[in-house]
């Protein structure tokens, strides 16, 4: 929602410095402020072990907004104009009229950004300590690392402490498995419901970018 609002305002021709707004968001795309400064700034906003580190940092992203602002310059103009005269204003418009007919690209960006948000691990592991608060992927990757851990264990012990080691590699491996398994399933069985109007929404992005 807030990228799309963001790409509304990019879209609209009489925004004034447009096309300097455009720049600076392209240069964020290749440049970023970097690991520690990032932190320091997550520490400093107080978002450090918050549920929000998860989602106040990704609320735009500006290849997605790339992608709403080119289908929103597709839409025609005759309807819009029409709403104008009508009375209604920007809010308006963008509710009323530019929304309802963005259905497949919404879909196909809110899949996208959910399965980036479900598969992501990294930033939990550094933003975030207290275990309740963990997403299941950085969950996933501790039990994978201490599975490895344990199996450079068992190669390096001998007799009964390599056989203890071994065991515990297996439980390892089996909570691993169901660990995927529930990680894998929400996806897979949302992808069916939003297939037609992701594949239609691929195929807009494409052909007009």
């Amino acid at each position: 929602m807030f990228t799309a609002i963001f790409a509304y305002g990019m879209s609209r021709k009489e925004l004034i410095g447009r096309d300097y707004y455009m720049i600076f968001c392209v240069i964020t795309m290749f440049f970023s402020g970097g690991l520690i400064p990032t932190f320091l700034l997550i520490r400093g906003l107080g978002l450090f072990n918050t549920f929000w580190v998860m989602i106040i940092p990704g609320l735009v992203s500006v290849c997605n907004m790339i992608i709403f602002r080119t289908f929103f310059q597709g839409l025609p103009a005759g309807p819009e104009e029409s709403a104008k005269i009508d009375g209604c204003g920007y809010w308006g418009t963008f509710f009323r009229f530019v929304l309802p007919l963005s259905g497949p690209v919404i879909a196909t960006l809110s899949l996208f950004t959910a399965v980036f948000h479900w598969n992501g691990w990294f930033s939990p592991s550094i933003y975030i300590s207290d275990q309740k608060l963990l997403p299941i992927q950085t969950m996933l990757q501790q039990i994978l690392s201490s599975k490895i851990m344990t199996e450079q264990m068992a190669q390096a012990d001998s007799t009964a402490a390599a056989h203890m080691n071994k065991l515990k590699s297996v439980l390892t491996k089996s909570l691993s498995m169901a660990t995927m398994m529930v990680a894998t399933i929400p996806i897979i069985c949302v992808y069916p419901y939003v297939q037609e109007y992701f594949v239609k929404g691929v195929l807009v992005g494409s052909l007009k970018g």
